[in-house]
């Protein structure tokens, strides 16, 4: 540790000084204060709720472990063409909440474990001044604040909202929904659509747009969407919900184009914004978008020199991978030797509808209008598991080459597993691989992941 770190870390004439104070026990958060707690900082945490944030409780581990499930339907029915005899089957809806708040439980028993080091508060946190957050009756001093704490779901002011459950909910619905109805058309709204039609649910999914997955590659877009409908996806696009309303029979979903849909259950999943309700952001002067994200500069600080911010709340990229770096990178700058950068360029990422989407790197359209020149590769074919299924499915999988360089600047991919196939080929992206490097690469036969480096004729539209 250098001397300038050695002197910015408590010292036995302030012993009620914490070196960093971190708000919220997220991801990002619990990365944060224990690293730098290791570092030899004295690190404070306040959490109000399940330690691990949204991620471990009501995100991306549960999302999994209920995608898992879901699949286990059409594994029962692609096994018969295998040979195999399955008789009668059932789902459990209670059985897999048990089992997965089991599982979240002992999740969150290791994130305490972690923050061994750290002086872990139960409650709500808030800002008192640049230096002094309060939780309940008691006030704590630092030298830093580190705000961590999240997004939370969005719901539009629609009539009969209060009917509505969100992603928040969803996991623990005292009973199955046999009619669901998702609202939005991100990547949570079609994961969850894809998660409760595999469970047996009939789905709905509206979006107001003109095809769900904004943002990703149009061919993705429209492949992942017409896949997920010959699973059970109702998909219905370029409309909204004018209003909801609670009969004896259920939930009647009204549409804006005169049609209405009845449901059990409506799920919204129409984004998240920052979770920075009653904080005391504004109190303290920290500067923030209008939808109440915290506006950060370099090194995560905020326009409150002691006051910093990083993962969901910033909304930058919700992620909790990018949480995790930030966190890493802020350490590092406030008790390390300041090298360490988070790079933004090229994160990779999973949907995890059904079947699975994983990309990386550059859109079509975004190529096109960075670089002019490119070429693109596309294949689109059953796998060979589904050759004996019986199942329609298929799978794309498509490159994106800069013409004047021939580095391959993107990579997507519709088919299952394609988040762990898409994960190596984002390190060699990362490294610059070209596509004549993807060509001499010998591939793994008889798999899916090798028709990304035996792709020979490059698409002409």
């Amino acid at each position: 540790m250098t001397p300038n770190v050695k002197a910015m870390l408590m010292t036995d004439k302030q012993p009620d000084l914490f070196d960093l104070f971190v708000i919220g026990g997220g991801s990002g958060g619990v990365r944060a204060a224990r690293m730098a707690a290791a570092r030899g900082a004295r690190v404070g945490l306040a959490e109000m709720a399940a330690m691990g944030g949204t991620c471990v409780n009501l995100g991306c581990i549960p999302k999994k472990l209920y995608s898992y499930a879901a699949h286990f339907s059409d594994s029962f029915a692609e096994a018969r063409g295998f040979g195999w005899t399955v008789g009668d089957t059932s789902f459990d809806w209670q059985t897999l909440k048990a089992n997965r708040a089991r599982e979240i439980l002992r999740l969150n028993t290791i994130y305490e474990s972690l923050l061994a080091k750290v002086h872990v508060v139960r409650g709500r946190a808030t800002l008192v001044n640049a230096n002094t957050v309060a939780v309940g009756a008691e006030q704590f001093k630092a030298k830093r604040i580190l705000v961590a704490t999240g997004g939370w779901p969005q719901v539009p002011d629609v009539p009969g909202r209060e009917h509505v459950v969100t992603s928040n909910e969803i996991f623990d619905l005292a009973v199955f929904p046999k009619r669901l109805v998702v609202v939005g058309g991100g990547y949570i709204a079609s994961e969850f659509a894809s998660i409760f039609n595999g469970l047996g649910a009939h789905v709905t999914q509206l979006y107001r747009g003109e095809q769900i997955l904004r943002g990703f590659d149009a061919d993705v877009r429209q492949f992942a969407a017409d896949e997920m409908c010959k699973h059970g996806v109702g998909l219905r696009v370029s409309t909204d919900v004018r209003d909801i309303v609670k009969t004896d029979e259920g939930l009647l979903v009204t549409l804006t184009d005169g049609s209405a849909v009845h449901a059990d259950t409506v799920l919204y999943a129409t984004g998240r914004t920052p979770n920075v309700k009653d904080l005391g952001l504004d109190k303290v002067g920290v500067q923030q978008r209008k939808n109440g994200a915290v506006v950060v500069h370099e090194n995560y600080q905020s326009s409150v020199p002691s006051i910093y911010a990083l993962g969901d709340v910033t909304d930058r990229v919700q992620l909790t991978p990018v949480a995790l770096g930030e966190a890493m990178q802020l350490v590092d700058h406030l008790f390390g030797d300041d090298t360490r950068k988070m790079n933004y360029d090229g994160i990779p990422t999973a949907v995890f509808t059904h079947p699975n989407i994983g990309t990386v790197g550059l859109t079509e359209a975004q190529a096109r209008s960075q670089l002019g020149a490119v070429r693109i590769y596309r294949s689109n074919f059953k796998a060979l598991k589904h050759t004996l299924s019986g199942a329609s499915e298929r799978t794309l999988m498509k490159l994106i080459v800069d013409d004047a360089t021939d580095r391959v600047v993107g990579l997507h991919m519709v088919g299952t597993d394609a988040g762990e196939i898409v994960q190596g080929f984002a390190v060699a992206m990362k490294c610059g691989a070209t596509k004549v490097q993807f060509d001499t690469t010998i591939g793994i036969h008889p798999t899916m992941a090798e028709e990304f480096v035996t792709m020979r004729d490059a698409v002409v539209d």
